[in-house]
């Protein structure tokens, strides 16, 4: 799949508050908790819950959400497939931080080891 500019678009206009609540679903549905939602949220981004909190009572979109976070050097080491697009060939930076944030997620509700979702490389 190729991005296109309207997907682009949607994914950055969209808030983050939006989506919150259904990544702690996923990953409590799966037997994961919210507080290890927070840590994979936090090591991505730099966020701790408490500025993590006001965001969502900001209801920042994920522009602004990305945009002022403070990416994990070794978030590039993320790849792979999600929502039908490969993670390390997205061009649009603030869709593939997104897909990297996706990614992580998934991998959590998936029961994949903390160690190897937080890349130490």
């Amino acid at each position: 799949m190729t991005d296109t500019i309207h997907h682009d678009e949607r994914i950055a206009n969209m808030t983050f508050a939006s989506v919150y609540p259904h990544y702690v679903t996923k990953v409590e549905r799966k037997g994961r908790t919210k507080e290890e939602l927070h840590q994979v949220i936090e090591w991505l981004t730099g966020y701790n819950k408490d500025k993590l909190d006001g965001l969502i009572d900001e209801k920042v979109t994920f522009e602004s959400f990305f945009n002022n976070a403070r990416l994990h050097p070794n978030a590039k080491l993320i790849t792979g497939v999600i929502c039908g697009y490969r993670v390390e060939e997205i061009t649009n930076s603030i869709t593939q931080q997104v897909r990297y944030l996706d990614k992580l997620v998934d991998e959590l509700a998936k029961g994949r080891k903390m160690e190897k979702i937080l890349r130490s490389k």
